[in-house]
């Protein structure tokens, strides 16, 4: 892409975020200058921080356009290992295998209270004191 793809109104709209950004960045670091000149020792701390901000987002405004005109630098693949039949298998990103929980020990009380939900879940409309094994305490 040449300059002329960094006028689509696509662009236009990424090249106003960024230059709000850095220039409401700026503002609030000069604001915090102001407050902290005036007294409050806690904004001497934002007053390093904003612009900071405002350097992060013209650096990512400035990485997407690198990335736009030169895209081939961008989407050139990593060199990936031969793979021969009977090799080491490897995956480029983890996988998550579904495992069972361990068997619950016999509890009786456990093994009731299920007995109590799924009486409640076949009858929705008893009340706890219908259940045939409702004990008053």
């Amino acid at each position: 892409m040449g300059m002329k793809g960094l006028w689509t109104p696509s662009w236009i709209a990424r090249h106003v975020l960024a230059l709000a950004a850095v220039t409401v960045s700026l503002g609030l670091g000069w604001w915090q200058f102001s407050r902290a000149s005036g007294g409050n020792s806690l904004s001497w701390g934002y007053t390093f921080e904003w612009p900071v901000f405002a350097g992060f987002f013209a650096f990512l405004w400035w990485r997407e356009v690198q990335l736009a005109r030169h895209p081939e630098k961008a989407s050139e693949p990593d060199e990936e290992p031969e793979r021969l039949p009977g090799g080491p298998v490897t995956v480029g990103r983890p996988v998550r295998v579904a495992v069972s929980a361990p068997p619950a020990e016999d509890d009786a009380d456990l093994a009731a209270y299920n007995d109590y939900l799924t009486w409640l879940a076949d009858h929705p409309e008893a009340r706890p004191v219908d259940y045939p094994g409702y004990q008053k305490n």
